[in-house]
C-alpha cells in the first residue's frame, strides 16, 4: 500500500528535514533526507519521527477508547477554532496534536487537506479513523520539531495539547511559525483556576501520574461512574476533576486523559494573547466556552471550572 504521506503530493511538498530544513523523500519502508541523511522508519504506513516518550498515555488512551462522535465533534472544532466547516474547504490544515484524529476527519470531511501531527502514538489510531480521507495524512513528530515547511498552512489549530509539554510556549511559538501570512491559528489551553482548585489537582496528579497505566484506568472507571450521576457530576466535580460526559467511554477516556500525562500546565487568557501579540499576530480574539448559560459563564469567568480553557485564534 501506498503511504499517504508518498501517494499525495501536495502533502509531501510541505516536508522537511526537522534537523536541516531539506525536502524528504521516500525510500522502501523509510522517510529520509538527502541532505543530511536523517532517516525514519514509516509504520502504518506513517512517518514515525518521535516515540511516545513522556507522552505514552496518550497513545493508550486514543488507541483504546472509541470517543469520536460526529455531530458533537464538528460542533466543539468550530466552538474551539472560531472557523466554520464552510471556511475549510481547499485550505491546508494543520491538527497540531492531533490526537485519535477526530478533528483532523471533520477538516478532512469539509474539504481541506490536512496534516495531523501528534507526538505519540495515537496517530495510529487517527489513520484508522481517517481512511476514508485521501486527502488527510499523519506524521508522528514532535510539536517543537514538525518535519514541515514553515510558513506553509492556511489554519493551524491545536485544541488542548501544548499543556502537556514541559515548556507550553516553546511549543505555542514553534507550531506558530508553520502559519502563513494571512493564516489563521487557534489554539486551546488548559485554564489556570483558583489556588485552591490548583492545589488539590496538584496534590491529586503528583500521585497519579506514579501510578501504572492499568491502576489508573481502574481508578478512573470510578471517576467516570460519579459523572454519571446527576447533582454529583455537576457539583463534586468542580472540585475533584473527573468528566461528566453523557457517554461511559468518554468519561473514563476524559477522566485518564486528566491524571494520567506526565505535564499539565494552566494558563491565562492574559498570557496566552502575549504569546500570540509576541509572534506577530493580529485580529486577535477570545473565543466564547461551547456551553452557555449565566450560571455556567459566572463559573467560567471567575476560574472556577476545572478542566475549561483559554482559547484564542488570530491571524498572521
Amino acid at each position: 500500500m501506498e503511504s499517504s504521506l508518498a501517494a499525495q503530493s501536495e502533502l509531501v511538498s510541505v516536508l522537511r528535514c526537522p534537523a536541516c530544513q531539506s525536502g524528504l523523500a521516500r525510500n522502501a519502508d523509510r522517510i529520509e533526507c538527502t541532505t543530511c541523511k536523517l532517516s525514519v522508519p514509516i509504520v502504518e504506513e506513517i512517518a514515525r519521527f518521535t516515540g511516545d516518550q513522556h507522552l505514552a498515555s496518550f497513545g493508550r488512551q486514543w488507541n483504546k477508547y472509541e470517543v469520536a462522535h460526529d455531530d458533537e465533534d464538528r460542533a466543539t472544532f468550530q466552538a474551539k477554532t472560531g472557523i466554520s466547516l464552510s471556511e475549510l474547504k481547499g485550505l491546508r490544515v494543520l491538527d497540531a496534536g492531533c490526537g485519535g484524529g477526530r478533528y483532523s476527519k471533520v477538516c478532512g470531511e469539509a474539504g481541506a487537506t490536512v496534516i495531523g501531527a501528534d507526538h505519540s502514538g495515537a496517530v495510529s489510531k487517527a489513520r484508522q479513523l481517517c481512511t476514508h480521507l485521501p486527502n488527510v495524512a499523519f506524521v508522528q513528530a514532535d510539536l517543537k520539531h514538525l518535519p514541515l515547511e514553515p510558513q506553509s498552512f492556511d489554519f493551524v489549530f491545536s485544541i488542548g495539547v501544548m499543556h502537556h509539554d514541559a515548556d507550553t510556549k516553546s511549543v505555542f511559538d514553534a507550531v506558530a511559525k508553520l502559519v502563513k501570512p494571512g493564516g489563521r491559528y487557534s489554539v486551546w489551553l488548559y485554564r489556570r483556576n483558583q489556588w485552591w482548585q490548583e492545589l488539590i489537582n496538584s496534590s491529586l496528579r503528583s500521585r497519579t501520574i506514579q501510578m501504572d497505566s492499568e491502576k489508573l484506568e481502574r481508578w478512573c472507571e470510578w471517576g467516570a461512574w460519579l459523572g454519571g450521576l446527576p447533582v454529583i457530576n455537576k457539583t463534586l466535580n468542580k472540585i475533584i476533576n473527573f468528566s461528566a460526559h453523557p457517554n461511559r467511554e468518554n468519561r473514563v477516556c476524559d477522566t485518564f486523559d486528566w491524571y494520567a500525562p506526565q505535564y499539565q500546565y494552566h494558563h491565562t487568557v492574559a498570557e496566552l494573547r502575549a504569546w500570540f501579540e509576541a509572534a506577530g499576530f493580529h485580529e486577535i480574539r477570545e473565543l466564547p466556552p461551547e456551553k452557555q448559560g449565566w450560571l455556567y459563564r459566572w463559573v467560567y469567568e471567575n476560574n472556577l471550572l476545572i478542566g475549561s480553557g483559554v482559547n484564542l485564534t488570530g491571524v498572521r
